[in-house]
């Protein structure tokens, strides 16, 4: 990826649906040049943004679960699970006897769940399930991990910070009644959104059939109120970021969440939440080597004195990622 390509990135980054004008102003290009470049990029299989459901919806629990096996069996088990609709995230760890796979049950239908299959699975030597407590999802829990990030001036550009007369819009206050506040009558729209989250208004009105104005009220009112969360789904490998790893991390329960949230503020923390279980909070992590792994293993983790112990689990192989699937590190088309 050249630089140019890597500017437009960050700035999908921080804005998902950032505007191509407010893309091209911050990257140094013309508004066609980075709507070309980016269309390029998902046509590579090098970045994807969808729009999904946010957290807050009290039907659904969301679990990780690492699922012990016979190496021979682990890449048929791993690419079965990666093609359940109930899976959002797949991979092969600790040199392929192990997958860890992250799937969602609804407490008013448990039959036919990942938690139930997998005890009667004979390819499963044993596994373990960590429900998730909490999730560090703050505006400042994003992976960003490129070399040059963009200057606070390019991200108030990007952010339409600043009014043509010099002074900045009134912060909109953000809503926080999440998945809950989406509606049946929302499923085509949502499943447009899954497909290309930087849809506009008007394509998505040719695509669902309703009204512009119909499209961009009810976006605009999911938004607000965190019913969709935007996010970006990147090729790492195509970035040169080679090295990604799960770490479970044992907490003092007193600075869990001090630790969760500092540990989701480092640019190249991807996800990071409390789970059940001794290993109390799972880190996500993506650097381009193994030494900058272990530079945030011994330096980002343990500066943080509540944390006792850590489990690094490196990923060998990614199958599936944010509800993608992925073959030879490249995003597969929506």
């Amino acid at each position: 990826m050249d630089p140019t390509d890597r500017r437009i990135v960050q700035c999908l980054l921080h804005d998902p649906r950032a505007p191509f004008r407010r893309i091209a102003e911050v990257v140094g290009v013309s508004e066609q040049t980075a709507a070309r470049r980016y269309r390029a990029l998902v046509a590579d299989g090098v970045v994807r943004v969808r729009a999904l459901p946010g957290p807050g919806g009290a039907a659904e629990q969301t679990w990780f679960v690492r699922v012990q096996c016979r190496p021979d069996v682990t890449e048929a088990l791993a690419d079965a699970l990666a093609a359940r609709e109930d899976t959002s995230y797949v991979s092969v760890t600790s040199g392929g006897s192990e997958i860890v796979c992250r799937t969602r049950t609804d407490p008013a239908r448990p039959q036919g769940s990942v938690l139930q299959r997998l005890p009667r699975t004979a390819k499963v030597l044993g596994f373990h399930a960590h429900a998730v407590l909490h999730m560090h999802l703050g505006p400042e829990a994003k992976w960003q991990a490129f070399d040059e990030p963009l200057t606070p001036g390019e991200l108030a550009v990007l952010d339409g910070a600043v009014l043509r007369d010099g002074r900045r819009p009134a912060a909109r206050p953000a809503g926080r009644r999440g998945a809950d506040a989406l509606r049946d009558a929302d499923a085509p729209l949502l499943a447009e959104l899954a497909r290309d989250g930087r849809a506009g208004p008007v394509e998505l009105a040719r695509r669902t059939g309703w009204s512009t104005a119909r499209v961009s009220t009810r976006l605009d009112e999911m938004l607000h109120d965190g019913a969709l969360h935007v996010a970006v789904d990147l090729a790492y490998a195509r970035f040169g970021f080679l090295a990604s790893a799960y770490l479970w991390l044992t907490v003092a329960p007193g600075g869990l969440n001090a630790t969760g949230e500092a540990l989701s503020r480092h640019p190249g923390t991807s996800f990071a939440a409390a789970v059940t279980g001794a290993a109390n909070l799972l880190v996500t992590v993506t650097c381009p080597t193994m030494d900058d792994l272990y530079g945030y293993v011994t330096g980002t983790v343990g500066a943080l004195p509540a944390v006792t112990r850590v489990d690094v689990v490196p990923v060998l192989r990614r199958l599936k990622q944010a509800g993608t699937r992925i073959h030879d590190d490249r995003l597969s088309p929506a």
